[in-house]
């Protein structure tokens, strides 16, 4: 898989198998408009991911500044598909004032060679997005390429989307996020050193900063999976700003993991959020914390032991 961020960048021996969206949270939906273009490959399709890097679009909605996945969350996701291209362009002053039919023309036809595209019901393009599945299927007949427009994947019977992702998040309901991503809400970061109270309590915790636009859920405690070099480790983490002990407001994340003690300062890690536990609280002492700790990790624990995941 490479990652492009130009189109002029890609190197094309066939025909491309495309698929285009937001991608920002790779949900199960996303991941079978992947899988279609992903099966062009035995018909000699080169594929291909399309898509907005949003860490540098200045022309996005702010709501969309809320990320599900971070750049490099999105990247480790899609690198399990056997993808030939990810191509994650700028939303730059040219694309957003782009004309859908140019789109077509130019970018899909004339520089990606399109021969196949994937799409979902709501895909929307263009200036003013005033392009569609339709527009694609018009302009097929021209080009010789073809539109599978593929419906979207429901979830307790409705829709999954990334609006109703985000919705979930932001009320701590991560059972039903990870159902619908179709893998465990991820955040990845790195290490940094923390106020070490967790040591002098027995417990070790390791300390993250997420980035500013990383989606986050409520404040509170979670059980949780950490990955180290490819291992798992079963933990719980705490996601606020450590009312109890610390009155500077800078929200992290911090996780005990369980049954390890190895020093991971400077190193990047990834958090998988399971589920909610309980709300963030002030403690009136040291010791009453380190009580509801005691007894957030038996439940943790009872947790994993009964969900074997």
């Amino acid at each position: 898989m490479k990652y492009i961020s130009r189109v002029d960048e890609i190197n094309l021996e066939s025909k491309t198998a495309i698929t285009l969206g937001k991608f920002d949270g790779v949900h199960v939906g996303h991941q079978k408009l992947i899988h279609k273009v992903v099966e062009k490959k035995e018909q000699g399709f080169q594929s291909v991911l399309f898509t907005f890097d949003k860490s540098v679009g200045a022309f996005l909605r702010d709501s969309e500044q809320n990320m599900i996945l971070t750049k490099e969350e999105r990247r480790k996701i899609l690198s399990q598909y056997p993808l030939d291209f990810v191509l994650e362009c700028e939303f730059s002053a040219e694309f957003a004032h782009m004309s859908a039919e140019t789109f077509i023309e130019e970018i899909l036809v004339k520089s990606l060679r399109v021969g196949y595209i994937a799409v979902g019901t709501d895909y929307r393009f263009g200036y003013k997005a005033k392009g569609d599945y339709k527009l694609l299927q018009e302009y097929s007949r021209k080009y010789d390429f073809v539109v599978e427009v593929v419906e979207k994947v429901a979830y307790q019977e409705e829709e999954i989307s990334s609006t109703r992702i985000r919705n979930s998040i932001e009320e701590g309901k991560m059972e039903e996020v990870n159902k619908m991503l179709g893998y465990p809400y991820p955040i990845i970061g790195k290490v940094i050193h923390g106020k070490k109270l967790g040591r002098t309590l027995g417990m070790p915790t390791t300390n993250l900063i997420p980035m500013n636009e990383k989606l986050l859920p409520p404040f509170g405690v979670y059980a949780s999976k950490t990955i180290i070099d490819n291992k798992i480790y079963n933990g719980i983490t705490s996601i606020g700003c450590k009312p109890t002990v610390s009155t500077d407001m800078i929200r992290g994340v911090e996780t005990y993991i369980f049954d390890y003690n190895e020093d991971l300062y400077g190193k990047t890690i990834e958090i998988d959020l399971y589920r909610f536990e309980r709300p963030e609280l002030k403690f009136s002492s040291i010791e009453e914390l380190k009580e509801a700790m005691e007894k957030d990790i038996l439940l943790v624990k009872k947790y994993f032991i009964d969900n074997p995941l």
